[in-house]
Order: C-alpha cells, then structure tokens, then sequence
C-alpha cells in the first residue's frame, strides 16, 4: 500500500480509495495540473508479469479513446520506482456497491442499470468488453 505524500511521476497520492483485482485505486493530486485524479496501481506481483502490465496498459489504451459521461476518463499511464499506473478522472460520490447494497426502489433500479448498459454499448461498439 502507498503512503499519501508518495509520489508517482508528477502524482502526489493523498489516500487510498479502494482494491481491486488488479491493484489498488488512489486519490491523488495532479501536480502539474493541480486538480485530483484517482491513480490505478497495479499490484506489486502483478506488475513483474510483462504479459499483465501489457494488459494493464492495454486496458487504459482502450478506455483512453472512449468519450462518455458513464465511462471514466483515462489521463496518462506510467511507471515511477517499478510501479504501473494508470491517473484517471476522480468521480467523487459513492460507489456503485454502496448505492446497491440493500434493496432499491425499481425506478431506480433501472435508471441505474440504462446508466450501465448506455456505457457498456458505448465501449462494446467501440469493441472492448469489460
């Protein structure tokens, strides 16, 4: 785990956000823009497989070229000290897991699900899958 004031490139991280398969999800501070960003970490024993970084960094490739107000905005992938990353949009709120995690009315039930099935075309007509 990273500490905040560790920098990566010209992110400053502030504090941890999350994990997740591949790694872990940082706020940190965009020195050069002075705006906050979430950076994607991939996780130490990940990041020695040449074959996942590439995925890793396909994976911001992919994002990177999609334009949508569901899908997070990909800003600059690199390595500083060995570490992989990925600064991306910072979308501030709660998580979808939060939002669903006990019984919702249906009419939001199905906002929320026209919201990510609105993405999901977005990056399958653009031929990725998540």
């Amino acid at each position: 785990m990273l500490q905040p004031k560790t920098r990566l490139g010209p992110y400053e991280v502030v504090s941890l956000l999350g994990r997740g398969g591949m790694g872990e999800v940082y706020r940190a501070t965009d020195t050069r823009l002075g705006r906050d960003v979430a950076v994607k970490v991939l996780s130490g024993e990940l990041a020695s497989s040449p074959k996942l970084v590439s995925r890793f960094e396909q994976e911001a490739r992919a994002a990177s070229a999609l334009n949508h107000p569901n899908i997070t905005t990909v800003y600059d992938i690199g390595e500083a000290d060995s570490i992989v990353y990925i600064a991306m949009e910072l979308v501030e709120g709660r998580t979808l897991r939060e939002v669903v995690s006990g019984p919702l009315p249906t009419k939001r039930l199905l906002q929320i699900g026209a919201q990510i099935a609105d993405g999901l075309a977005k990056a399958h007509a653009a031929g990725i899958v998540h």
